[in-house]
């Protein structure tokens, strides 16, 4: 999708959640809010964004309830996560990317959103997901678990990061999720229009 074109799902009216919004759309909202340096923030109950440094503190982990970490930028330069770092007492997920534009890192979107997924439906869980910064690897994950497991727009889940951390994923993440925004919703869009069309032929075999 060009940056300069809106898709829109096709087919139908469209309404504003189904146009998906350009690259520079999106960076004009990233642009909106500025940064703040905290080290960890809680973006969704339970769910906390955070830098290389607060994750690799074990006390201070330990002092927030942390049970699952999702390591964004596994088996990088200065990050020490791994199961055995951690220890028995949390349950660790590598995610080895680059912070790169070309770097793919939609092909973990749904192995880490599963991860975060399974760990909130714990009882007692509190999930963490880092990087080196924990503004742009991480955050394109945490963006991609709420699109896929909460069916927020890409838009809607920036949004609400934004209400409790700066984030800013790189030009090439943010092409990544609008791919991912245009899949989910044309799945969904389709799911509709089945259910309406059984809910026609329902009606009809009452007739």
């Amino acid at each position: 999708m060009a940056e300069e074109e809106a898709t829109a799902l096709p087919g139908g009216e469209e309404s504003q959640a189904d146009v998906c919004p350009t690259i520079r759309e999106l960076q004009r909202l990233l642009d909106s809010k500025h940064p703040f340096p905290h080290h960890v923030d809680e973006v969704w109950p339970n769910l906390y964004l955070a830098d290389l440094c607060f994750a690799n503190n074990r006390y201070e982990l330990w002092k927030l309830g942390i049970t699952h970490v999702l390591n964004a930028a596994h088996g990088r330069m200065h990050s020490d996560g791994s199961p055995e770092y951690y220890g028995t007492s949390i349950t660790y997920h590598g995610v080895p990317a680059n912070d790169l534009p070309d770097f793919n890192i939609s092909q973990y979107f749904y192995s880490a959103s599963e991860f975060i997924h399974k760990a909130l439906d714990t009882p007692g869980a509190r999930v963490l997901v880092h990087c080196v910064v924990g503004i742009s690897r991480s955050a394109s994950l945490v963006l991609a678990y709420l699109m896929i497991h909460h069916q927020l727009t890409l838009t809607q889940a920036i949004q609400h990061v934004q209400e409790n951390r700066w984030i800013f994923p790189n030009a090439g993440f943010l092409q990544q999720l609008l791919h991912l925004d245009e899949e989910l919703q044309q799945t969904r869009k389709n799911q509709r229009q089945e259910g309406e069309l059984s809910q026609m032929a329902g009606w009809e075999d009452r007739l």
